[in-house]
């Protein structure tokens, strides 16, 4: 098969051609629809995550069809449609995975990190941790539901009583999480890289009531706030822009140094906090949500082998909405 490889933390991504996997028992082998780039997989190839598998096949928003699977496999047959994210696999035994939070499992292991994943023609996973696909959506529109989606909605969730909602960062991830807010009747104040013109006017489009720079004081203060750009300076400016009792969450797996900053901005009872990974029933709730809202993803193909520039893309903000490699 037809793959695009790391070899190493730093390097770009190489064509490869590799044995096609065998799907062993409990797994299942998809024939790849499309594939999201994620800011994950940047964090991955650039070595800000560690001890990856390597040599690696990146990419954990994955829709394709079931072309073969493993011995007891019965949830999934070839010819279904399925999707794989990030969280591909748990132990099922630790105290997390035992009271619904596998999502912290020690032991968990990551599509595109510790397995390969779907910047390739085929993939293998854990058929336990994969998700049918609405029939509502194209491959390429469906595949950054996988992640983008899922954590947007993960990072949603716990803020999603709020009247004010501030979404730092304006790439995948929020142009979804904004289509959500504006469902629920939720206000949204868009904050996107100073200068970033094109962003603002793509958050008002969706519908975000006000859109500046990140650092800019919003026109009202904020109930809470959703971090997704990679930016701890971020995290004292978003704590001065909530009110008293408010919450900034920080969604991204990876982020800069937090600078020190006064007490004073977290004191009135706000809180801070982060999400981590994903959990199969966030999975099954945004799919069942999707369509309902319905979400619409922006997505620019890329062909497999342009893999490297859609991260280049991705890492300059030249992106609007969501890349998706189409093998």
């Amino acid at each position: 098969m037809r793959a695009m490889v790391l070899a190493r933390p730093g390097a770009p991504l190489a064509p490869a051609e590799l044995p096609d996997p065998v799907p062993g028992p409990g797994e299942l082998r998809l024939r790849v629809g499309a594939c999201g780039v994620c800011r994950t997989d940047l964090h991955v190839a650039d070595g800000e995550l560690p001890d990856p598998k390597l040599p690696l096949v990146l990419g954990h928003e994955i829709v394709g069809r079931v072309d073969r699977v493993g011995a007891g496999v019965t949830r999934f047959r070839p010819g279904d449609r399925v999707g794989i994210p990030w969280l591909g696999w748990t132990c099922g035994r630790c105290a997390a995975c035992r009271s619904g939070r596998e999502n912290l499992c020690s032991a968990a292991r990551f599509t595109g990190y510790h397995r390969d994943g779907g910047y390739a023609e085929l993939a293998v996973a854990d058929a336990r941790y994969a998700f049918a696909i609405p029939g509502d959506y194209e491959d390429a529109d469906a595949a950054p539901l996988l992640c983008a989606g899922l954590i947007g909605h993960r990072a949603w969730a716990p803020v999603r009583g709020a009247q004010r909602l501030g979404l730092y960062g304006f790439g995948a991830a929020a142009h979804l999480v904004v289509q959500l807010a504006r469902h629920a009747g939720q206000r949204v104040f868009a904050f996107t890289r100073p200068g970033d013109a094109e962003a603002q006017a793509f958050a008002l489009q969706l519908g975000a009531e006000w859109a500046g720079a990140s650092g800019e004081v919003p026109p009202e203060p904020l109930d809470a706030a959703i971090l997704f750009a990679p930016v701890g300076a971020l995290v004292p400016i978003a704590l001065r822009d909530v009110v008293p009792g408010g919450t900034v969450v920080c969604a991204g797996i990876h982020m800069s140094d937090i600078p020190s900053f006064p007490y004073a901005l977290l004191w009135g009872e706000r809180t801070l906090r982060s999400i981590a990974n994903l959990t199969r029933a966030d999975g099954d709730a945004l799919l069942a949500l999707a369509p309902e809202v319905p979400l619409r993803t922006e997505v620019v193909p890329y062909p497999l082998e342009r893999a490297n520039d859609a991260l280049a893309d991705l890492r300059a903000g030249r992106l609007r909405g969501a890349a998706v490699l189409v093998p």
